[in-house]
């Protein structure tokens, strides 16, 4: 996957678990759901992980254990090509 194809699944998934944390706020019983929020959680750390190994941290907080550099030594997006 490319660097642009990795973050837009990223987005997805990101987008997929905030709806389904949003649902489980009030269908608290739905193991389904919580079923494929865990899923999708663990797919989500997995491509985070694997983003970060490749390119660079997303996040400017927090511990980002790549061997890439930290966020502040990574390009801006407006570096990027």
């Amino acid at each position: 996957m490319s660097e642009c194809e990795l973050l837009n699944r990223i987005g997805e998934v990101q987008f997929i678990c905030v709806e389904l944390n949003l649902y489980l706020d009030t269908h608290p019983e739905d193991q389904d759901a919580r079923n494929d929020y865990i899923a999708y959680s663990r797919l989500l750390e997995g491509l985070i992980r694997e983003y970060e190994a490749e390119y660079e941290p997303l996040l400017g907080f927090g511990h980002s254990p790549t061997d890439k550099g930290c966020w502040v030594c990574s390009k801006w997006p407006w570096e990027k090509n």
